[in-house]
């Protein structure tokens, strides 16, 4: 068992901590506020590869692991919350294409993700099927040789930006199982009858577009199809299993992040004649603070490197997700208190990571879904 990283995923950290802290830092605040989504810089992040670094060589990207991918967005988290899940996005879903995918799709689509040409999205969540996902009722019937997509969904990333969306749908409702019931559609949103909403004022990451989209007789070639007909139940868990780790990997960075700026405030800040870091009380939650990390990371690096070598491990997913988004969120909320009434305030960075921070336990999983995930599979009941 070896622990060290490698010399290139050594130079991956380096190379995305100073895109990071030379880019994203300058113009995270701003794009907070004016919740606007920066193309030139993701254009500018795509050049230099930190865009579906787990895209393999032969469909445009540099063929790296899911662990390069989680340390790249680990860097971008620990800079800026909003920006890193901005990079997350971009080819959030695009393991559907590269699992599932027939080669045409392949060719088409996942070269110009990585070269960020073009931007994608993954529907899922509807506004009465949230984590139970087999209660999706989007629908898309058969017409020919089209589906014809109807129904909506909701929060859904990049909804209005996007070229393209994948669209969970209900194809197959008589199937006895609930889990054969559905299908994985490719959406072009230049099509007619598609509709995107952004919602504005989200409590964080808001410089990440947030939509309600609307399929009213969509029609799609059945060649957009992803996959197998009734088989979007488990090509979807195959994709959360992925998913939930890197995901995980975004509050190892912002409980970094969060800890930096906590570690730096109390080396200034002086009450009593002296600092505040030489308060035992301070440097005990300090030491919280890292532990805590650090075990997160552990995790999330372990169930990463799992799936690099083809061991998909729902349980190790599950495990990574909730215990570094709970870690992200006790960590900045810690640093948020060494900052006093100061990080109440917008001039302060951890007020930005405080807002973000909550989304972690929400999103791919709440955390009561993943811990009833861990409870099921470590009592072995379903």
């Amino acid at each position: 068992m070896d622990f060290e990283m490698s010399n290139r995923q050594k130079q991956i950290r380096l190379a995305a901590r100073e895109f990071a802290e030379g880019e994203l830092a300058a113009i995270g605040q701003e794009c907070e506020i004016k919740e606007s989504f920066p193309r030139d810089l993701i254009k500018k992040g795509s050049q230099l590869g930190f865009v579906g670094a787990f895209i393999k060589k032969e469909n445009g990207g540099l063929g790296l692991g899911f662990l390069e991918h989680a340390i790249i967005l680990e860097e971008f988290w620990r800079v800026d919350p909003g920006l890193g899940q901005v990079f997350s996005s971009l080819t959030f879903g695009a393991e559907e294409l590269q699992f599932f995918g027939s080669e045409e799709q392949k060719k088409k689509y996942l070269p110009s993700l990585v070269k960020a040409e073009r931007i994608m999205g993954f529907s899922i969540t509807e506004p009465e099927a949230g984590s139970d996902t087999a209660s999706a009722v989007t629908s898309a019937v058969t017409d020919g040789g089209e589906y014809v997509v109807n129904g909506n969904k909701v929060m859904i990333t990049n909804g209005t930006i996007a070229n393209f969306i994948l669209v969970y749908c209900l194809t197959n409702p008589e199937e006895p199982s609930k889990s054969k019931r559905h299908s994985i559609i490719l959406v072009e949103t230049d099509r007619a009858g598609y509709k995107a909403d952004q919602i504005h004022r989200k409590m964080g990451i808001r410089a990440s577009d947030t939509a309600n989209i609307y399929f009213n007789n969509v029609r799609v070639p059945k060649e957009n199809l992803i996959g197998k007909e009734g088989n979007g139940f488990s090509q979807l868990m195959k994709f959360f299993d992925h998913s939930r780790s890197y995901v995980a990997a975004h509050g190892v960075g912002l409980a970094q992040g969060a800890m930096e700026q906590a570690i730096n405030y109390v080396k200034k800040r002086k009450q009593f004649g002296k600092t505040i870091a030489s308060f035992q009380a301070t440097q005990f939650k300090i030491a919280d603070m890292a532990t805590l990390i650090e075990t997160a990371r552990s995790l999330v690096y372990k169930s990463c490197w799992n799936l690099d070598r083809g061991n998909v491990d729902s349980l190790l997913a599950a495990m990574a997700k909730w215990w570094a988004c709970n870690v992200a969120v006790r960590v900045v909320d810690e640093a948020l208190q060494m900052h006093g009434g100061y990080g109440y305030l917008e001039d302060y960075p951890i007020e930005r990571f405080y807002r973000a921070a909550k989304i972690l336990e929400l999103y791919e999983g709440t955390r009561e879904i993943d811990k009833m995930m861990i409870g099921r599979k470590v009592l072995g009941v379903t």
